[in-house]
């Protein structure tokens, strides 16, 4: 078995987390708790990865990521 690294994006919202993986576009899941969704987080990951090997596609690499804000004003 192969192992991967993927980045994650947590968030937080009135209902718990939200998690991205920017690697893996559309690859998502949230949950209660941070634990609960990094724990989600890495079951989606690792059906979406297992997808894609049976598929025989490509497996992205991470990449970096880089947070900031950006201020508007409407």
């Amino acid at each position: 078995m192969a192992r991967y690294r993927f980045t994650v994006v947590l968030e937080k919202d009135d209902d718990g987390y939200i998690v991205s993986c920017p690697e893996l576009q559309g690859c998502t899941a949230q949950g209660d708790t941070y634990e609960d969704a990094l724990e989600n987080a890495a079951d989606a990951i690792r059906l979406h990865v297992a997808d894609r090997l049976e598929c025989n596609e490509v497996i992205p690499q991470a990449k970096s990521v880089s947070l900031t804000s950006v201020e508007v004003t409407v």
